[in-house]
Order: C-alpha cells, then sequence, then structure tokens
C-alpha cells in the first residue's frame, strides 16, 4: 500500500518537461495512423510495437497499377556486374584451356609485304597531286574563259551561245575523265599489288584502307572544284554558294597548300575552307594517342588470346558441317567480335580522329553521334560514321 501510495506521488512529481516528452509521443503515436512511421520517430516513441506501420492501402512498385515507376537502374548495374563476371570466367577458362598464346616474335613480317607497303603508302597519295594539276588546268581554262568573254552592262558574263556550251562540255569531258581514270588507278592498282603480292592481313587492310580514303578524297575533290568553277562561271547561281567559302573563292583555293590540308584533315568532304581551331593542345593529342595505343594492343591481345583459337577449332566443325558446334563457336565468336569492334570504334572515332583533328586544328570534330541510341538500322548507319555519311549524302 505505502509502494503505491509512493508510486502515484513520483507521477504526480513528474516534471514539466517529462510530461511534455510524454505528450509528444502520444502525439507521434497519432500521427502514425495517418502514414509511416520513421525511424527516428520510433526511437522517441515509448511505445514503439504499437506504431502503425499499415497504415493506408498500397500497391507494390512494379505492379501495372502503381502510381509511380520505379528507377530500374540498379538493374542496370547487376547486368553489368553479371556481364564482368561471365566474361572474366571466360577469360579464365580460356587461360586454362590454351595457357597464354601470345608471341610477340612469331609474327612474321615478310621483307617483300613491308617494302610493298611502304611503297603502296607514298605513291598512293600522288593521285591527289595529279588531281591537283587536272583541276589547276581547268581553274586556267576557266579564268582565261572568263578573260575572252565579252560583258554586258550588268557585268554578267554571256556563256550561253552554242559555241561556247560546246567548247566548255568538251573540256570539261575531258577533266571529268581524267579525274576517273586517276581515282580508278589509285584504288585498282592497290587491290592487285595487296591482293596477289602482299600476304600480311595487317599490311594489307591498312594498305587497302588508305587508298580507299585517298580514292574518296580524290572523288570529293573533283566533284566540289567542278560545281565551283560552274558557279564562277555563271555568277547568277554564286549566290547559293555557302558564306564561308568566300574567305577563299574559286579558283584560289586551287593550290598546293589547300590541298595538302585537305590530304591530312579528318574528312572525306573537300571544302576551300573548313572551321580552325585558335591553338594545338598537345596534352589532349597526348591523351588520346595513349588512348589509340592501349586499345589497339587490346585488339590485338584479345584477337590473339580469344579469336584465333576459336577460329581454328571451327574448321574440323564447318569441313564436316556440324551445325550446332558451328553456331555455338560463332556464338562465343560474337561476344569477341563485339568487344574488339566496340575497342576499334573508339580508337579510331574518338581517339586517333580527335588526335589528328586537333594537330590540323579542324574544327568539326562530329565524327560519329550516339549511334548506341538508334532507333533503326537506317539511323545507325548515319551516325555511327559521320565522315563516310556526309560524303555519300553530298
Amino acid at each position: 500500500m505505502a509502494t503505491s501510495r509512493h508510486a502515484a506521488n513520483n507521477d504526480v512529481q513528474q516534471s514539466p518537461d517529462e510530461l511534455a516528452n510524454e505528450l509528444a509521443a502520444s502525439e507521434a503515436i497519432v500521427r502514425g495512423s495517418a502514414g509511416s512511421v520513421n525511424a527516428v520517430q520510433h526511437e522517441n516513441v515509448k511505445y514503439r510495437h504499437v506504431a502503425a506501420v499499415h497504415s493506408r492501402s498500397r500497391t507494390s512498385c512494379l505492379s501495372s497499377d502503381s502510381d509511380t515507376t520505379p528507377s530500374f537502374l540498379g538493374f542496370r548495374n547487376l547486368m553489368v556486374i553479371v556481364l564482368i563476371v561471365m566474361n572474366l570466367r571466360l577469360v579464365v577458362e580460356n587461360f586454362m584451356k590454351y595457357g597464354v598464346l601470345i608471341c610477340i616474335r612469331c609474327h612474321n613480317y615478310g621483307s617483300q609485304d613491308l617494302l610493298l607497303g611502304a611503297i603502296l603508302y607514298a605513291l598512293v597519295p600522288c593521285h591527289l597531286f595529279v588531281a591537283y594539276v587536272v583541276e589547276l588546268a581547268a581553274a586556267q581554262q576557266a579564268k582565261g574563259a572568263i578573260g575572252r568573254t565579252k560583258r554586258d552592262d550588268d557585268g554578267v558574263s554571256d556563256y550561253r551561245d552554242a559555241e561556247t556550251r560546246k567548247t566548255f562540255h568538251a573540256t570539261w569531258t575531258v577533266i571529268a575523265w581524267a579525274h576517273g581514270l586517276n581515282a580508278t588507278l589509285c584504288l585498282l592498282v592497290t587491290t592487285i599489288v595487296v591482293y596477289k603480292y602482299i600476304n600480311h592481313p595487317l599490311i594489307g587492310t591498312v594498305s587497302e584502307i588508305h587508298a580507299i580514303i585517298v580514292w574518296l578524297k580524290n572523288c570529293s575533290y573533283a566533284f566540289t572544284n567542278r560545281d565551283l568553277r560552274h558557279a564562277l562561271l555563271n555568277p547568277s547561281s554564286a549566290a547559293s554558294l555557302p558564306a564561308i567559302y568566300l574567305e577563299c573563292p574559286y579558283p584560289r583555293n586551287v593550290t598546293l597548300r589547300n590541298l595538302s590540308y585537305f590530304w591530312w584533315a579528318p574528312t572525306l568532304v573537300y571544302q576551300p575552307v573548313y572551321p580552325r581551331t585558335d591553338e594545338i593542345r598537345w596534352t589532349f593529342v597526348a591523351k588520346r594517342l595513349a588512348e589509340g595505343t592501349s586499345l589497339s594492343i587490346f585488339i590485338w591481345l584479345a584477337s590473339a588470346q580469344y579469336a584465333a583459337p576459336l577460329l581454328h577449332n571451327s574448321l574440323n566443325k564447318i569441313a564436316i558441317m556440324d551445325v550446332a558446334s558451328i553456331i555455338e563457336r560463332l556464338m562465343k565468336l560474337s561476344t569477341v567480335s563485339l568487344v574488339v569492334w566496340l575497342a576499334g570504334f573508339f580508337a579510331v572515332f574518338q581517339s586517333v580522329l580527335n588526335a589528328l583533328a586537333e594537330v590540323m586544328r579542324f574544327g568539326d570534330r562530329e565524327f560519329y553521334a550516339d549511334w548506341w541510341n538508334s532507333p533503326s538500322v537506317g539511323t545507325y548507319w548515319r551516325t555511327w560514321n559521320k565522315p563516310v555519311y556526309h560524303f555519300m549524302r553530298r
């Protein structure tokens, strides 16, 4: 009886702060009935186990009738982790099965291949300078025609008589045939030499790609100067030329300096004038070259260690037409091919072309767009290789 009376006295003698704390705790419990109770409230509530956790109707976040769409970023991260682990497993499996297949001394670069590759690399650009000689003759013919043509009071040249048109048509036909023969020889001679006399695949591939690039540049140089020459002889149509061309109008652009810049510029489309940067950032160049070198080594390692044994082991399956094994080997090879392709894309379009553009102070560096988000095959082909796309579109 005394104990109860003593406890009652203690309750009565509680301080105002203690009473305020108990009141706040009671209010927190009441508020919990209107929503979920967080962890901080749980710590302050005296009766934690009476908090109303389930206080309203809610749906699962993956349900179709959910009010909000959850983020799937975690699943993406999980897939990346799974992809990395699976490929690491393939690396371990390859090492346990074949060992180290990398052998620098095993590569046989024949002296004939090296010599022919060097000769082709030196001679192929000469076709550009042949095109320069052809265009120089065409420019001289156009300037001479302007000097001999009578002008009317408005200063517009009269090129509309039949005899003048016939002369120009004959001359331009000869120019077109000269350009066509020059460009064809550029590609044909290189292809024959690579096919018959160069055995090493790397040297042959580099030589052929170099010839294709110069061939495309030859075509663009001829087509662009043809249109500029036509605009010179027909001033009424010259207004449609881009404003940037006013810095170097035709035929002032037909110079060795202008052609040499186009030769090294990271583009297949000839213009008399290109957007230029103010200076060369050599640190940027060094970083891009380091990226390109590292990725080239990675491509070599992946090809020698993973692609080569897969291809070698597939020969007997192809000989006996084991379709199931062929499909299985193709699926294995597709992973290596995709990785090598992505590394090659980044090495060429991001590293090498940006380094070359920086050295040449070439301003327009949109060598590719976000092709990885392409909704269709057509969009993909238009965005992954902008230099070729611009050439074909023009």
